[in-house]
């Protein structure tokens, strides 16, 4: 097998995925495009034998913690090899550990979908649980201002109460 330092770079340029070298040795800090989530920043970090994989989802709920937290605890049901997690400040991670012998470039690619889908594929629904106060009070301020509501338009249904523009058309020419 590939020394694993060599493989995961090289599997990073095939899957054609923007990275960085992390700030400890033996450190990659890959950048996963995302729909929901613009993008899911991802830590592979290789300690003790394992690869040891990090990423950042949302950071600590303004209200509802008991719903986040079940909801992600759901979630943990479905994930092979990841689950959810929080840290000291409470952000919420998806983190994993896996020996290294049974790390391949199927596994890694799979690694990447995996961490995508559950980094992406919840991130509105957390938004919802966990900040939709401060989303009502963002939407309301970008509404006295006339500022942009480009990024609030998936909540719409939950924020607008009939006080903001209708969403623009776009330009199909």
């Amino acid at each position: 097998m590939k020394e694993i330092q060599e493989l995961i770079p090289e599997v990073l340029a095939e899957l054609d995925l923007e990275w960085e070298p992390g700030v400890n040795p033996d450190e990659w800090v890959v950048t996963l495009p995302g729909e929901k989530k613009l993008r899911t920043v991802v830590s592979l970090l290789l300690s003790g034998g394992q690869l040891i994989t990090r990423a950042f989802v949302i950071r600590n709920p303004d209200e509802n913690h008991g719903a986040v937290y079940r909801f992600l605890l759901q979630r943990n049901l479905r994930l092979p090899g990841l689950a959810y997690a929080i840290d000291s400040d409470g952000d919420v991670y998806v983190t994993g550990r896996v020996p290294t012998d049974g790390v391949d470039a199927a596994y890694l690619d799979q690694l990447f979908g995996v961490v995508l889908e559950a980094a992406d594929a919840p991130f509105n629904d957390l938004l919802v649980l966990g900040f939709l106060t401060s989303m009502k009070k963002e939407w309301a301020w970008r509404v006295s201002r006339g500022e942009s509501m480009r990024n609030l338009e998936a909540f719409r249904h939950l924020l607008d109460d009939g006080s903001a523009p209708a969403a623009a058309e776009p330009d199909t020419r």
